[in-house]
């Protein structure tokens, strides 16, 4: 999702390339969408959009693509539908927002005396440090929190790191689902075992043992790994991978 937005000829625009990456498109049916478009705003289309080329990087032929500035992406935008098109339209105004506030601030440098440039610049860089060695202590701090992660209290720390990499991927039901499944999925084969058979037999002993039926449905595969000890090491070790990988640091760096 980087660099969505471009800066061209003093505005921000984006291309039918990066639309088509973004909202995962075949790159003909954006330029389709847009050609079809073109004929409602035949008169206004120079001021929204133009045409360019560039050099495909297997073939390294020429093909056709059409940059377009913020009301151009507005336009084309408006027939994607679906709650992922939704989400990747309000990543794109935000960039949009952020690169124009960065063109007018150039604008604005521009217009300093150059002793007053060099006095700015000099300020800016100094925020710019202090601001990177503070994130830089800040993803320490956070990735020291991941890693101190040990089996002495491993399933309340474990659960905390992973409701972090449920919350990244948007805090739905979904995705605590598809978390947790993954993370399994992941002991299972590093274990060269199955966790859900073993909740199975683990059910079956508690059966045959007189345990409750409700006690019995309220197991679940962490129930299983705390069975074993090699178990929860690789448990502990797969939500560590989990919690840097999404980055979590980053999103507590956000905080």
């Amino acid at each position: 999702m980087d660099n969505l937005v471009i800066m061209k000829e003093q505005q921000a625009v984006t291309t039918s390339l990066q639309v088509a990456e973004t909202f995962e498109k075949r790159h003909d049916h954006v330029l389709r969408d847009l050609d079809e478009l073109k004929e409602g705003v035949t008169q206004n289309w120079g001021d929204l959009f133009w045409e360019d080329t560039y050099i495909h990087p297997q073939n390294k032929q020429s093909y056709r693509m059409i940059f377009m500035n913020r009301d151009g992406f507005t336009l084309l935008a408006m027939g994607f539908t679906g709650k992922k098109a939704l989400e990747f339209k309000l990543k794109y105004i935000k960039a949009f927002n952020d690169m124009e506030t960065h063109i007018k601030k150039q604008l604005d440098m521009s217009n300093l005396s150059p002793e007053l440039q060099l006095m700015a610049n000099l300020v800016n860089n100094m925020a710019k440090q202090e601001l990177a060695q503070k994130q830089l202590n800040e993803k320490v701090d956070s990735i020291s929190e991941i890693v101190a992660l040990n089996t002495t209290d491993w399933r309340k720390e474990a659960n905390a790191l992973i409701n972090k990499v449920v919350r990244v991927m948007g805090n739905t039901a979904e995705a605590h689902k598809e978390v947790r499944s993954a993370i399994f999925t992941e002991v299972d084969r590093r274990a060269g075992a199955s966790l859900e058979t073993r909740l199975t037999n683990k059910r079956r002993r508690m059966a045959d043992e007189g345990t409750s039926k409700s006690k019995r449905d309220n197991l679940t595969k962490v129930d299983v790994i705390s069975d074993d000890k090699k178990l929860v090491e690789i448990y502990v070790a797969v939500v560590k991978e989990f919690a840097i990988k999404y980055g979590v640091y980053k999103r507590e760096m956000a905080k």
